[in-house]
């Protein structure tokens, strides 16, 4: 469970950084909302995965 945990905010971390320079850089509220929206998609899915039992 910690391996997960770790895993999922290493994820989470590399994908805010990846996605943050583009949408700083073009400065689009429209890629904006749908890299928010993507994001707030992974922490369902994280959250989701680390609720399951299964392991």
């Amino acid at each position: 469970m910690a391996f997960k945990i770790f895993a999922g905010i290493v994820a989470v971390t590399l994908l805010v950084v990846y996605v943050a320079a583009p949408v700083m850089k073009l400065n689009d509220v429209a890629l904006g909302i749908v890299v928010l929206i993507g994001i707030v998609m992974m922490l369902v899915d994280l959250w989701q995965s680390l609720q399951s039992k299964e392991d």
